[in-house]
This record gives structure tokens, C-alpha cells and sequence, in this order.
């Protein structure tokens, strides 16, 4: 029954993963902690394997389509090397009740960032044919008294072409981009996540990518981090294969149909869904962590 629970959870968090290019790290603590039966501490290092070696996985089918800035990923990633080692270090030294109590807190806040970020619309304007805007009813009036048809009438404006451009390297976008690596650093040393949720709006705001290739870079970039983490803890934390073996599998094939439902569904929808997840799993932790 363990075993079975155990893939389907791992499931889950890959498809998670695959899907919106984060946010599967942030429940894999509290998954690993509540549901398999792991210490907090046992949790966030398995954590770092299960979701550094799916998201690598997932990275591939994503570059394969095109979606993934390798440069921008390796440079993001290396921002986070140092912190990453001091959240490790934090981690050996805080209750396990803390890590717990930090964790609920993030997701609470994650929640909340993507639930907003929903909320973001795109201006009606942009729906407008883009050969032009209809022109204002002085103008139409002025066509009618020379004799011109009113349909002909329109008001020239640019076409409008969304997160192609490439961003001009700045001081104030280099160190958007460093100040986030770091801060997804730290967290994926002390919690044990990938940072996806921090990513992806890094990656978008900072450098103006699409969304499909913010999430394809951030799993890169999720792996990278993971992986240095690991690091830090060789030799000091103990690995409970039985469980990671298993997780890690079925998440590396969720992984697979998160990228498959990423291509077919809403991109809000998706976000919607898990932060109401994020927010019920959010609560249950908080409850178990100080009751």
C-alpha cells in the first residue's frame, strides 16, 4: 500500500513539475513528511533528489520543443551556489517543527503570488484587429461629409509582439535576475524546493521570456540548484532509497504528462488549481506542525 501511494504521489508532483515548471517541489516535503512517513529533515533531502532528477528529465522534453535558455539557466543557477550551501547549513540547525512551520509559510505566500498573477489580464486593445484601431466619430463624421465610407476609416497602430523581444542587458535586470537566483538558492538549501514559483516570474519580468520557455528554463534551472544542494549534504544526511527510488520514477513519468497537459490546457486554469492545492496543503501542515 506504501509502494502504491508512493508512485501516485510522485505522479503528482511530476506532473506538477512538467506542467507549470515549479510548484511540485514545494508539496514533495510535506508529501514525503505527512503521507510516506519521513523525518522533516530525511524529507528535504530527499526532496532535492526526487526533484532535481525529474525536473533535469523534464528540462530535455522541453529544450527538444525549444523552450529552454541554457545560458540564462547555467548563469541563474551559478547566482544560487553560495546560498544554496547556506541554506543547507541553516537547515542542520533549525527544529524540524520550524522547517515545517517555514514551509506552510511558503506555500501560503506562493499560493497567493500565482493566485494574483491570475488575476493579471490582457487589455482589450490587444483583441483589436491589428491592421488598426476603429477611428474616434469625429473622424467618422468627417468621412461622411467627403463622401468616404465610414468601414474604411481606422486609425493606424503598431502590431504588437509579446516576449519576443530580447531585454536589454542592464545593471537593474542583471541584478533582478542575481538577487532571485540567490533567494531560489537559499530556499532550495533550507526547504529542500526547486524554487519554481520564484523562477518563473523571474524569468518572465526580468527577461521577458514566453511563458513556455520561462518554464522549461526554470526546470533547468530547478535541477541545477537541486543538485548543488545535494551536494552540501553528502556525507552529513542518510538516504532512504526504498522511498526516493519509487517517488522518483513516477515523477520523472509525470513529468512527461505534466509537459502534455502544459501544451493543452490554460496556463491560468493550471496555476489556479494548484495554488488552491498549495493553500489546503498549507493548512494541514500548519495544523500537524503546531498542534
Amino acid at each position: 500500500m506504501t509502494l502504491v501511494l508512493t508512485v501516485g504521489l510522485g505522479l503528482l508532483i511530476g506532473l506538477t513539475l512538467g506542467a507549470l515548471g515549479g510548484g511540485g517541489s514545494i508539496l514533495t516535503v510535506p508529501v514525503l513528511v505527512y503521507a510516506v512517513g519521513e523525518s522533516a529533515r530525511a524529507a528535504t533531502t530527499g526532496s532535492l533528489v526526487i526533484v532535481g532528477i525529474a525536473a533535469g528529465v523534464a528540462s530535455f522534453g522541453h529544450a527538444r520543443a525549444g523552450r529552454v535558455r541554457w545560458g540564462a539557466g547555467v548563469s541563474f543557477g551559478v547566482a544560487g551556489v553560495a546560498a544554496s550551501f547556506a541554506g543547507t547549513a541553516l537547515n542542520a540547525r533549525v527544529d524540524p517543527n520550524v522547517l515545517l512551520v517555514c514551509f506552510a509559510t511558503l506555500m501560503i505566500v506562493a499560493a497567493a503570488a500565482m493566485l494574483a498573477k491570475t488575476m493579471v489580464h490582457t487589455h482589450p486593445e490587444d483583441d483589436e484587429p491589428r491592421g488598426g484601431s476603429p477611428a474616434t466619430l469625429d473622424e467618422q463624421a468627417a468621412a461622411l461629409r467627403q463622401g468616404r465610407p465610414r468601414s474604411t476609416l481606422t486609425t493606424a497602430r503598431p502590431a504588437i509582439t509579446v516576449g519576443t523581444a530580447s531585454p536589454k542587458l542592464s545593471v537593474a535586470v542583471a541584478l533582478r535576475v542575481v538577487v532571485a537566483g540567490l533567494v531560489v538558492g537559499f530556499l532550495t538549501g533550507f526547504l529542500g524546493v526547486g524554487g519554481g514559483f520564484i523562477i518563473v516570474p523571474a524569468l518572465v519580468l526580468s527577461l521577458k521570456y514566453e511563458m513556455p520557455t520561462a518554464v522549461g528554463t526554470s526546470l533547468l534551472i530547478i535541477s541545477l540548484n537541486s543538485g548543488v544542494a545535494l551536494l552540501a549534504r553528502t556525507g552529513h544526511e542518510s538516504f532512504h532509497w526504498a522511498v526516493i527510488v519509487p517517488f522518483t520514477l513516477a515523477a520523472i513519468i509525470g513529468s512527461f504528462a505534466g509537459k502534455r497537459v502544459a501544451d493543452r490546457v490554460s496556463g491560468a486554469q493550471l496555476t489556479r488549481a494548484f495554488a488552491v492545492l498549495l493553500l489546503a496543503v498549507a493548512g494541514y501542515v500548519l495544523v500537524r506542525a503546531t498542534g
